[in-house]
């Protein structure tokens, strides 16, 4: 039986996690920081909010991923949904911790070890169904990060998708590219 490698998926696991990552920098990066830490309505969370409970779920997976159970009895998830008590750059820290718990994770990975299973909450997860599952609670969060950024910022908004009118312009400049996936691409051949 033929081995094929996992590399090209795993591969692409990294460039989808970073593609999310510049999503994050670049909404955060257009708020002040009343609109970081600003809730949109009493019982919505802030985008620093979000920011602090996926740093805090990151840091828990993703460290020592490999003798560890995900859910590391350290973490206190429910304080995560609480309002951040420090300025910009100790949550930037925060999350980076997390962040950076994932990207070592992901970057350790190879064909010799991606076939490990792993524990989360006691539960049996390949790799891949691990990284899977932090990929989409990235993307639902990315999601909400963008759409609370949109409703607590003042004034012009850069946006972090093809822009509203600019769909033929934008496939006209990256068609058959990596580039046509996204705004975040790093692909010379675009536009």
């Amino acid at each position: 039986m033929k081995h094929t490698s996992n590399l090209p998926w795993l591969s692409t696991m990294r460039e989808t996690i970073v593609s999310y990552r510049c999503m994050i920098d670049a909404t955060i990066e257009q708020l002040t920081d009343e609109e970081l830490f600003a809730r949109p309505a009493p019982t919505t969370n802030s985008v620093a909010i979000i920011l602090r409970h996926l740093g805090g779920n990151l840091r828990s997976r993703w460290t020592d991923f490999l003798t560890t159970d995900g859910e590391k009895p350290d973490r206190n998830r429910d304080t995560e949904f609480l309002d951040w008590d420090g300025d910009r750059q100790s949550l930037i820290v925060h999350f980076d911790s997390g962040w950076g718990a994932l990207a070592t994770a992901i970057e350790s990975l190879d064909d010799d070890n991606l076939g490990h299973r792993i524990q989360i909450r006691g539960e049996s997860h390949t790799i891949p169904q691990a990284i899977t599952r932090s990929v989409a609670h990235i993307t639902y969060h990315v999601g909400q990060i963008a759409i609370v950024a949109r409703l607590v910022h003042k004034g012009e908004w850069q946006w972090l998708t093809v822009a509203p009118g600019n769909s033929s312009q934008f496939n006209e400049q990256t068609w058959g590219t990596a580039g046509s996936r996204s705004i975040f691409s790093k692909d010379d051949n675009a536009g």
